[in-house]
């Protein structure tokens, strides 16, 4: 099939879009992705893309066609407006000249914030036809509310409709959450076809952790228990509670609690960090690439995971979940809904209530209390449960046939 994948965010940038590209491809697919400049996380498009826009043309056998657009910056409101907006607006006038006499079988919107993302996709299928299909990651407008701080009802409102205008015009609304499909389901009416497709952890994790070297960076420390955090460090994350907790388990000597991530949340959690004093607790490595993960992942006893006790966020299941499952170690999670279940249900760890600090730090001691054979048996039921239910061969096989039905039906 000819493949067009409309995403605001790809590689460089780190996301779970730049893997399936280059599966369909690997499967004999034409694919030909349309994006943006890649400014994620940092704000600011890395130096190498700025000497040599030419080098990020084509990612292995994956044309990368990118249209311009105004940067994150500093990540405040406005400049998060004008870079949802000025993607939108570039992807609809530029992109549609970028792809003038190509023709698809089926188009694919990879949907994490914004869902203004999806407009070129829809001005595709305007002029040649081409049946769509969308792989919900976030919920708009409830995750702008949560996570963006958006409060207006007339902007939550306006979003809204624009929501709705978007999923009506998808062939098929893929969801990374069972929980999403309500809230998808308002938005696209009773006669959408929903259909479940989650995460799977990345690639690099696919022989679990054996053979991989400990990071360098983690300094061993015989004696020590290990949390460590890995990914985005947001507002939804919120770090503050973990902090909290760490604050109220510094009777365990120990725990020490590894940070390995960025984003517009740092400054403040290291701020925290030094007001409360514990600087010799809380380790903060920044940001590394996802192949690199694993190399951290060893060196952890436990993997923690958190998000803000939001409604919306008890729905989702973080995507860093997957990749924790598939590392076979212990998770510490502090959530709600989905996300929570999926570790529970896994016998992965241990978890609290989203915004439990207390319950996060007691949770922490239980863990470092544990014996090597009890920390063992939930990473093996970890990754028995990632093999069984987020495998990426079969994943990836679904999806190939839902976008095979959309072509026949076109």
């Amino acid at each position: 099939m000819r493949l067009l994948i409309v995403t605001q965010y790809f590689w460089p940038e780190e996301f779970r879009i730049n893997d399936l590209a280059l599966e369909l491809a690997r499967r004999g697919h034409e694919v030909t992705v349309l994006t943006g400049v890649p400014n994620y996380p940092s704000g600011k498009p890395p130096r190498a893309f700025v000497d040599d826009p030419s080098a990020f043309a084509r990612y292995g056998e994956v044309p990368v066609l990118r249209v311009p657009m105004m940067t994150r910056g500093s990540g405040g409101g406005l400049g998060l407006a004008l870079n949802y907006a000025s993607f939108a607006a570039s992807g609809v006038v530029l992109g549609l000249w970028k792809l003038r006499g190509r023709r698809f079988d089926c188009g694919f919107i990879f949907q994490t914030s914004p869902v203004t993302a999806a407009l070129p996709m829809i001005a595709v299928k305007w002029l040649t036809g081409t049946p769509m299909l969308m792989w919900v990651q976030d919920i708009w407008p409830d995750s702008l509310a949560a996570a963006g701080g958006v409060r207006s009802p007339t902007v939550l409102g306006a979003v809204g409709a624009l929501t709705a205008f978007v999923y009506r015009r998808c062939h098929r609304i893929l969801i990374q959450s069972r929980a999403f499909d309500g809230k998808v389901r308002a938005l696209a009416g009773e006669g959408a076809r929903i259909d479940y497709l989650p995460n799977w952890a990345d690639p690099a994790l696919a022989g679990g952790l054996e053979g991989v070297a400990p990071a360098p960076e983690v300094a061993a420390r015989p004696g020590l228990f290990t949390i460590l955090f890995a990914g985005n460090v947001g507002e939804a994350q919120d770090l503050d509670a973990v902090v909290c907790a760490a604050d109220l388990s510094r009777d365990d000597p120990r725990l020490r609690w590894v940070i390995v991530g960025d984003g517009r949340a740092l400054a403040g959690t290291r701020a925290a960090v030094e007001a409360a004093g514990l600087g010799d607790r809380v380790t903060f490595l920044g940001r590394f690439p996802a192949s690199r993960m694993p190399e951290f992942f060893q060196v952890a006893d436990a993997l923690l995971v958190s998000l803000k006790p939001e409604p919306i966020f008890s729905l989702t299941i973080p995507s860093k979940v997957q990749s924790y499952l598939a590392a076979g170690r212990p998770i510490l999670a502090m959530l709600d809904g989905e996300g929570r279940r999926v570790v529970d249900d896994a016998g992965a760890g241990l978890s609290v209530a989203a915004g439990d600090a207390a319950g996060l730090a007691a949770a922490a001691r239980r863990l470092s209390a544990s014996s090597p054979d009890d920390l063992r048996a939930m990473g093996q039921a970890g990754l028995a449960y990632a093999r069984g239910q987020f495998d990426r061969d079969a994943l990836v096989t679904r999806l190939e046939g839902w976008m095979a039905e959309a072509a026949r039906e076109r």
